[in-house]
């Protein structure tokens, strides 16, 4: 069987190009979680160490590139970060992840990943930037907003 892991999430961006509706399709991560692989082993799933020199399929990355430039989209790609939560970010958080290289930070998609690479599965994900943690930017934000600013990027 043929299949490909595609994720969606919202997040809030670090990169200061990055604006509220932006599409963020992630090229990488770093997993600031427990890692789900973490147990015994079933090796008919896949290795006890899989490879993640790429996590996220660069063939489909490029379709969805192309397709975003051809449609009018504005589209970023990036590095994304995934912590735990439930809580957002504080003001240090964001800079602390801006600087090991996250351009966006959320709560989901790194373990489904992870475990969809470890039975060899190739993997897409893309992002609606639904709230900023830049310096200067950062504002309060509800679960609502993030709801909301999901919501009105969606059509894209």
């Amino acid at each position: 069987m043929n299949c490909t892991q595609v994720s969606t999430n919202p997040n809030g961006a670090l990169n200061p190009d990055y604006e509220v509706g932006d599409l963020m399709i992630i090229n990488d991560h770093i997993n600031l979680l427990p890692n789900p692989l973490i147990g015994p082993n079933n090796d008919s799933m896949g290795p006890r160490f899989p490879d993640m020199s790429q996590p996220y399929d660069h063939r489909i990355i490029a379709i969805a590139v192309d397709v975003a430039k051809r449609s009018g989209i504005r589209c970023r790609t990036g590095c994304y970060v995934a912590l735990s939560g439930p809580t957002l970010e504080t003001p240090a958080e964001y800079r602390y992840i801006r600087i090991i290289g996250g351009d966006a930070v959320g709560m989901s998609t790194v373990p489904e990943v992870i475990v969809a690479r470890h039975m060899s599965i190739p993997c897409f994900a893309v992002s609606i930037i639904t709230d900023l943690g830049v310096d200067g930017k950062i504002k309060e934000v509800s679960l609502n907003d993030v709801i909301a600013a999901a919501n009105a990027a969606e059509q894209k």
